[in-house]
């Protein structure tokens, strides 16, 4: 894990800025979590994400990233993370599908993912959901100033293996600002009391990427979609949190 004298601290200004941003961040979200349903493609979704940007008057965090060629990550049951919007893609009932989504707003980035089920989702996918969700709102209670960075780590560990399912290893949560990916990198894995110790100022995306299977992934042709190795379902819910003296505060909230 990252020293701390790496993670940049945010002043107050800085801290509106991510907060409004922020807000932003999760209506467009929400309202992209709602328009999910049998029958519609990836790249709807991606039209109407590019729609709510304009509305919004922010751009995207994603499009263009070290060339990615969309605004929205839109994975399906076993992709991972990075599913590239597609109008070949069409969703069905019982699918579930992760919206993973950044915007840029007053040079600041805020980054949000949610999993969501197409119509009705099976026992174990929503048993996937549901401890993939607990994982991230478990790490973020250890996201507070005098902790340590795997506090957070190990929350989600524990959370999910409890659950009898395997944590994504290869990717991780990260520092955000007014870069998309700042330091540190945040294990979904990692022991309780080590790595940096977390101050009042600083903000983390946290994510956690869970999977029903095996922890092992593998990358398509297309050289972004992330898929498990054993082709079964994978789920990933992700908050921009800052870290205050007191409760931590999440900015997409």
């Amino acid at each position: 894990m990252s020293d701390d004298s790496r993670i940049e601290i945010k002043t107050n200004s800085e801290i509106e800025i991510m907060r409004a941003g922020g807000q932003i961040l999760k209506e467009i979200l929400n309202e992209l979590s709602q328009q999910v349903k049998p029958g519609l493609t990836t790249w709807d979704l991606e039209l109407a994400a590019r729609n709510l940007l304009n509305e919004k008057r922010v751009q995207p965090a994603f499009l263009g990233y070290r060339g990615y060629p969309a605004s929205l990550c839109a994975s399906i049951n076993n992709e991972v993370v990075h599913g590239i919007p597609s109008a070949k893609r069409i969703l069905k009932s019982g699918d579930i599908i992760k919206l993973d989504f950044g915007i840029l707003y007053k040079s600041f980035y805020s980054d949000m993912a949610v999993t969501v089920a197409v119509g009705i989702a099976d026992d174990e996918s929503q048993r996937l959901m549901d401890a993939t969700k607990a994982a991230l709102d478990n790490c973020i209670k250890e996201a507070r100033a005098g902790n340590r960075l795997g506090d957070i780590s190990h929350a989600i560990q524990k959370t999910a293996e409890d659950a009898g399912f395997n944590v994504v290893r290869e990717y991780t949560g990260h520092g955000i600002g007014r870069r998309l990916h700042e330091s540190p990198q945040i294990p979904n894995f990692g022991m309780a009391g080590t790595g940096p110790r977390l101050k009042k100022g600083m903000v983390f995306a946290l994510e956690t990427m869970v999977n029903a299977g095996d922890w092992e992934t593998k990358t398509l042709q297309d050289g972004w979609t992330v898929i498990t190795a054993d082709g079964k379902r994978s789920a990933h819910f992700e908050h921009t949190v800052l870290i205050t003296d007191a409760d931590p505060d999440i900015l997409t909230l």
